[in-house]
C-alpha cells in the first residue's frame, strides 16, 4: 500500500529527472507499482480511509513521485460532467494536442507540493494520448478540459517538470492567450 510517506517531495532529485521507458511488456513488478498507484488514489479519494491512512486526496500520481524513475501514471477524476475517468498508463505520450489553451481557476496541486502555489497553469485543452493499459493493450484515447490537464500535469512528472514551472514568474494570474477558464 501507498501512504503519503512514499510520496516524495518537491526537491527531491527523482522528481527532475527524466523517467526511463518501461520495456513491454511490462513486468509483473511494473504492473504491481501502476496497480498500488491506482489503489492509492481511489483510498485517497475516500474519505474514510483517507482518514484513517492520513492521505492528502489526489486525482493523479506518476511513478516519479514515488521514487520509481519509470513512466507510468494512474489518474482517477471526474470531468466537468461527473464522468469518472480511470487511466492506468505505460509509457503515455501526447501524439497531439489543441492550439487553443485551458487553465484551472484554482490553480494546481500536486501530492509531491505541500504547499500552495498561486498562478494560472496553461496547458491544452485538447490532447490525444497513446499508452498501453495494465494488461498490455493499446491505449488511444482524446481528452479535454479537467481530465485532459490532470493528464498533462501526470505526464509533465515524467519529464522532470513540476506545474509551477508552467506559472508566469512576473505575473501569476495572467489569463492566458486563447485559454478556457476551467471551475
Amino acid at each position: 500500500m501507498i501512504t503519503m510517506e512514499d510520496i516524495i517531495e518537491e526537491g527531491h532529485p527523482t522528481l527532475r529527472e527524466i523517467a526511463k521507458e518501461i520495456p513491454l511488456p511490462a513486468s509483473d513488478e511494473d504492473k504491481k507499482t501502476l496497480t498500488k498507484m491506482m489503489e492509492f488514489l481511489k483510498m485517497s479519494q475516500d474519505d474514510e480511509l483517507a482518514q484513517k491512512y492520513n492521505l492528502r486526496p489526489g486525482v493523479g500520481i506518476a511513478a516519479p513521485q514515488i521514487n520509481i524513475p519509470k513512466r507510468m501514471i494512474a489518474v482517477l477524476a471526474s470531468d466537468e460532467k461527473g464522468n469518472e475517468h480511470e487511466y492506468a498508463m505505460i509509457n503515455p505520450k501526447i501524439i497531439s494536442h489543441s492550439v487553443e489553451k485551458a487553465y484551472l481557476k484554482g490553480g494546481e496541486g500536486c501530492l509531491s507540493v505541500n504547499r500552495t502555489v498561486p498562478g494560472y497553469v496553461p496547458r491544452y485543452a485538447r490532447i490525444r494520448v497513446k499508452a498501453t493499459s495494465l494488461q498490455g493493450e493499446p491505449i488511444d484515447i482524446r481528452l479535454k478540459g479537467y481530465i485532459a490537464i490532470v493528464v498533462q500535469h501526470e505526464i509533465d512528472h515524467l519529464n522532470g517538470v513540476m506545474f509551477y514551472d508552467h506559472i508566469n514568474q512576473e505575473n501569476p494570474f495572467h489569463e492566458p492567450e486563447n485559454a478556457n477558464a476551467i471551475e
